[in-house]
Order: C-alpha cells, then structure tokens, then sequence
C-alpha cells in the first residue's frame, strides 16, 4: 500500500505537465502602425547622417513657430470654442492623457474640435512655442489656452472648466 501511495505521487524534482487549461497563456499586445518610410530608414544604434541640404540647420530651427503657422494657430483657436490638440483623434486617442481629456469633454456634452500633433511635426513644434506648454494634450477655451490634461482633471473635479466652458459656450 505504501508503494502505490508514492506512485501517485510525482518524485522531488520531477516535471509534471499540466493540462493546457491550466498553462499561462500568452499576453496579446496591439500593434502599432507601420513607422513611414522615412523613419524606417533611421538607425537608433548610431546618429543619423545629415543630408546636404540640411546641414547646419537644426531640427528645432525648422520646426520654430513662424510668422505663417503662428496665424494658422490663432485662426484655428480664434475659430472654434473648443480647441483640442492631441495625440491621435478623439475617436483614437494615441496617449492616456488625450483620452484623458476626450472623455472629459464628451462627459459634458461639448462640442470640440481636435487637431492631432501626432501627424505634423511642424505643428508639434510650433504648438509647443505658440503656448509656452511643452507637453499634450493642450486644450483651448474661447481663444485661450486652458492648460494640459491634469489641469483639465483637476478643473473638472473642482467645477471650474464646466463653468469656463458654459461661460464659452453661450458667449
């Protein structure tokens, strides 16, 4: 009897295989999209060489918030009551922060346009110079700038930005 007890038993030191209900089963990650072709051709194990044309020039220089993109801005802000640029769209935020923000402005009911930074460096830069707020997402209220996702957050929570909003709205 003693004999058929230990058999049961799997040995110290023994492999067991377990069913496969019982198996951890792989995490499935969502893929991003395809980087353009001009940044599949970027190593990140060494700098990148300058073309010839840019030589010189920095990227910060190219990107700099000019007289034309400055006017662009302010049309845009100047033109909707609610302005939100972010990453992605607010139907596919690409950033927690953005989603953030969508569904606090879709949570009372406002009508708000969005610009997605993500798809125009140009854009991205200047924005950054335009505000003097180096991160998104960046909403703006009546022609102004309102602030980033946690002043958004922590607005809602006191009851400020639904007034800002209200005031905006039936001005």
């Amino acid at each position: 009897m003693a004999a058929s007890a230990t058999a049961a038993r799997p040995l110290a030191g023994a492999s067991v295989r377990l069913p496969l209900s019982a198996r951890r089963q792989p995490v499935r990650v969502a893929l991003l999209p395809r980087a353009p072709p001009a940044l599949q051709s970027l190593s990140l194990g060494r700098p990148a060489q300058a073309q010839p044309s840019a030589r010189g020039r920095s990227v910060r220089c190219l990107a700099a918030l000019n007289p034309e993109m400055r006017a662009t801005l302010d049309k845009v802000v100047g033109s909707n009551k609610v302005v939100l640029f972010m990453k992605g769209t607010k139907d596919f935020p690409q950033c927690g922060f953005s989603h953030t923000v969508v569904q606090i402005l879709r949570s009372l009911d406002v009508p708000f346009e969005t610009l997605d930074v993500l798809a125009n460096e140009a854009l991205r830069q200047g924005l950054k110079e335009y505000s003097s707020w180096p991160t998104f997402p960046q909403l703006y209220i009546d022609g102004e700038f309102f602030g980033g996702c946690d002043i958004t957050v922590e607005a809602y929570k006191s009851g400020e930005l639904q007034e800002t909003l209200e005031k905006a709205i039936c001005s």
